[in-house]
């Protein structure tokens, strides 16, 4: 696969890190840093730094687990009503047309990080796929995370008080 390189991941690539992001990311002062759109009290939402399209959200756990099973009904209540409010943040801030949900479980699924699960959210649009992914097996991902995160954070105050102006 032909791979073009965004600025934002040389960091990733000089230095990966050890440990859960997931983690790292709800310790970290600084909540627009770690990319943490939201965070209630028994899951949070983050936006994935490798994006499959603009506007990739995780939903995850605050509690540091691998697999769905061991979920309490607290945390996939809370879990589900993050998922619930992002699906319509994106479709205010971003027009979203469409969604893909899902959650890889275990290495042998392709997840990435396999002992804090996690449920991806991807905005689709009419006409997404264009031809770099289609011929040059590359996919370009348009606007910088933290453009994408102001614009989420603005669909959410936005369902939170309907009258706020919305970008």
């Amino acid at each position: 696969m032909e791979r073009l390189w965004a600025p934002w991941r040389v960091t990733y690539i000089r230095n990966p890190g050890k440990g859960c992001f997931f983690c790292k990311g709800l310790r970290a002062k600084d909540p627009r840093k770690a990319l943490i759109i939201e965070k209630g009290k028994k899951a949070f939402t983050i936006m994935n730094r490798y994006p499959y399209n603009n506007g990739h959200l995780m939903i995850s756990p605050i509690r540091h687990i691998g697999s769905i099973e061991e979920l309490d009904d607290a945390e996939v209540l809370n879990l589900n009503q993050l998922l619930n409010r992002a699906i319509k943040a994106l479709k205010i801030s971003m027009a979203a047309q469409g969604f893909n949900i899902g959650i890889n479980q275990g290495s042998i699924a392709g997840a990435g990080v396999i002992d804090h699960m996690h449920i991806h959210l991807v905005p689709r649009w009419q006409g997404d796929t264009n031809f770099m992914p289609v011929l040059a097996d590359t996919k370009v991902v348009s606007e910088a995370l933290l453009d994408t995160y102001e614009k989420i954070k603005e669909g959410l105050k936005h369902l939170d008080n309907p009258s706020a102006d919305c970008r």
